[in-house]
């Protein structure tokens, strides 16, 4: 697969998340809540030297959160994909799921629902993987049923 060209923004904000993410970036950030703390007397603990950290902080947490929230998106999306992918590859799960997350939140609970129904089928059976389907688990639960009354 050909991959595009990325942007600056896109690199950027790549390299800043895994970089946040990182022991270096934790110690950096103590380091400079440590070297605040130390110029503290310098200051006399004035207004201004609180300041100086209560604004650095806040700009710096106002942009991560934006930035976090990006990659976090990025990141769903591209396992959105991946599952989407999968499922429609594969012969057994249900092609209803693909962009499942597209639903309505009162959608995701009735298939929520329907999910837990398979969950109980699915703790009488032997097998985990003999149906997947609520109507294949149903039609199976029914004919093991008529099996036994006869």
């Amino acid at each position: 697969m050909k991959h595009r060209k990325t942007t600056i923004f896109e690199k950027l904000s790549h390299y800043a998340t895994v970089f946040t993410g990182t022991t270096k970036a934790f110690i950096i950030a103590c380091l400079t809540i440590v070297i605040w703390l130390l110029t503290g007397p310098l200051f006399h603990f004035s207004d201004t030297w609180q300041l100086v950290i209560n604004t650095g902080t806040t700009i710096i947490t106002f942009l991560m959160v934006f930035l976090i929230l990006r990659m976090q998106n990025k990141d769903s999306h591209a396992l959105h994909l991946k599952l989407n992918g999968l499922i429609a590859s594969l012969k057994g799960p249900s092609n209803r799921l693909i962009d499942v997350e597209d639903l309505s939140e009162k959608e995701l609970e009735i298939l929520s629902s329907y999910f837990r129904r398979l969950s109980m089928m699915a703790k009488k059976e032997m097998d985990l993987s003999q149906s997947y389907s609520i109507e294949e688990a149903e039609e199976l639960h029914e004919e093991k049923y008529a099996k036994d009354i006869y």
